[in-house]
C-alpha cells in the first residue's frame, strides 16, 4: 500500500472521484490509501463540494514549508511518554480532528476536543491549549464555550486556582443520555403533528411511525448507556514486558 504524502496525480484522482459522487472509501481503494487519508485530505481542502486538486497540492506544499521554517518555534509535539512517536501522534491527531469535523464539529472545536482526548490527564488550561494549537486564547475560549454547550467538556479549578477544561468518562455517559432526551423531544413534536394534520391521514401516519421509531431508539440508548456505564471506568491492562513464555506442558 502506498505511503507518504499524496501526489498531485493522486489529488486529481480524488477530485475526479468526488465529481463522480464516489464515497471516500471507494476513492481510497482506487488509490490503495487508507480511507482516513482521503477524508482528511478532502476536509482540510474545501470539503467534498469545494475540493480542487491544484489548490490542495499548493496548500499542502505551503503548510510543509511553514512547518519547516517554524519548527523551532512551532507548537510542542505531545509528550513522548509510553514510547510514543511524535509524528505518529500528530498524524493521529489530524485523523481524529477530521473525523470530528465530518460529524459536524467546526474545525477549531474539533481541534480543541481532540487535544483534550489525547492528553493523558484529560485536561488542559486555556494557555496550554493556545500554545499547543498555535492559536489565540480568544479562539480557545470561543471553542470551549461551544463544547460546553454541547456537554462535551467541563470546567474545573486545579490546586493553583487555574481553570482547566476537562474531558472525562462521565461526559460520554451524559452525552448519550442527552441524545436520548433529544429523541424524546423529537417524538413528542412528531406526535403534535398527528393531531394537527388529522389522525388517519397519510402525513399523520408518517409522523406517528417516526415517533414510535424514535421512542424505541431513545429507550435503547438509555438502557444501553446504563448497562455499559461501568465500561467507561475500566482501567487499561498494562502491556506485557515481553513475549509470553510458552507453557512447558504444551
Amino acid at each position: 500500500m502506498p505511503g507518504g504524502r499524496l501526489t498531485q496525480q493522486e489529488r486529481q484522482q480524488i477530485a475526479s472521484g468526488l465529481a463522480d459522487g464516489l464515497a471516500y472509501a471507494e476513492i481510497a481503494r482506487g488509490l490503495e490509501r487508507p480511507t482516513s487519508t482521503i477524508t482528511r485530505e478532502v476536509m482540510r481542502n474545501g470539503g467534498p463540494t469545494g475540493y480542487r486538486a491544484d489548490l490542495a497540492h499548493r496548500a499542502t506544499e505551503r503548510r510543509a514549508h511553514r512547518r519547516r521554517q517554524a519548527a523551532p518555534r512551532d507548537r510542542r509535539a505531545p509528550d513522548q511518554a509510553y514510547g510514543r512517536d511524535p509524528e505518529e501522534v500528530r498524524a493521529y491527531e489530524e485523523t481524529f480532528t477530521t473525523l470530528l469535523m465530518a460529524q459536524g464539529l467546526p474545525k477549531m472545536m474539533a481541534r480543541v476536543l481532540t487535544s483534550l482526548y489525547i492528553t493523558d490527564e484529560g485536561s488542559l488550561t486555556a494557555s496550554e491549549l493556545a500554545q499547543r494549537l498555535g492559536v489565540s486564547p480568544a479562539s480557545v475560549s470561543k471553542a470551549i464555550a461551544f463544547l460546553e454547550s454541547q456537554d462535551l467538556v467541563r470546567r474545573q479549578r486545579d490546586e493553583g486556582r487555574r481553570e482547566r477544561y476537562v474531558v472525562d468518562n462521565e461526559l460520554w455517559y451524559q452525552a448519550m443520555i442527552a441524545a436520548a432526551r433529544s429523541n424524546v423531544q423529537l417524538a413528542e413534536t412528531a406526535r403534535q403533528g398527528v393531531a394537527v394534520l388529522g389522525p388517519g391521514s397519510p402525513a399523520a401516519g408518517r409522523l406517528e411511525n417516526i415517533a414510535r421509531f424514535v421512542d424505541f431508539i431513545g429507550e435503547s440508548i438509555t438502557r444501553a448507556a446504563e448497562q455499559a456505564r461501568d465500561v467507561l471506568y475500566t482501567k487499561a491492562e498494562p502491556a506485557p514486558d515481553g513475549p509470553e513464555e510458552p507453557d512447558a506442558g504444551r
